[in-house]
């Protein structure tokens, strides 16, 4: 994590201030803003809490997808959609884990042009130990409430929604 000193003021809001003087309503450039800062911030202190563990979030995510899974296993298609991540991507992931030895390819059951990806015993446990480093600090959400955080969840949900990132 960045353990810089902290600034004697939340450059945020100076910054909405100078806005607000130079352009106009600063609301969602600060919104905005603070959103994008407080995300490297979580990132850092996910990051952190991972790499012991040899993980990034994104290998974490696809962990954490297989071990949901009802058969452990899903194809790298569904994995992509699920993830939300180009199909690219998904197979830089499942090539780092398998090298690692934490998931493994097999071939579909009922599909032979298709490749499921298994989450192994030792995927599983890394998995376990890499969930306890970023539960015990609470992947990196500091300063809310329950409550507080029931309310972010929502507020997020709502810009993703409109943003069209899901269907209801």
């Amino acid at each position: 994590m960045d353990r810089r000193k902290p600034l004697p003021f939340d450059p945020i809001e100076r910054a909405a201030q100078l806005w607000t003087e130079r352009i106009g309503p600063a609301d969602t450039m600060a919104a905005v803003t603070g959103v994008m800062r407080v995300q490297q911030i979580i990132q850092s202190a996910v990051d952190g809490a991972l790499k012991p563990h040899g993980l990034t979030f994104a290998r974490f995510e696809a962990l954490v997808l297989l071990s949901f899974s009802r058969r452990s296993a899903l194809p790298m298609r569904v994995m992509g959609e699920r993830l939300q991540l180009h199909p690219t991507s998904v197979t830089n992931i499942v090539d780092r884990l398998e090298a690692d030895g934490l998931v493994k390819r097999v071939p579909h059951p009922s599909d032979r042009r298709a490749t499921l990806v298994e989450i192994t015993e030792p995927g599983r446990q890394r998995l376990q130990a890499a969930t306890g480093a970023v539960t015990s600090i609470d992947f990196g959400l500091k300063g809310l409430t329950e409550r507080q955080t029931q309310q972010l969840i929502e507020l997020l949900t709502r810009v993703r929604r409109a943003s069209g990132d899901f269907e209801d």
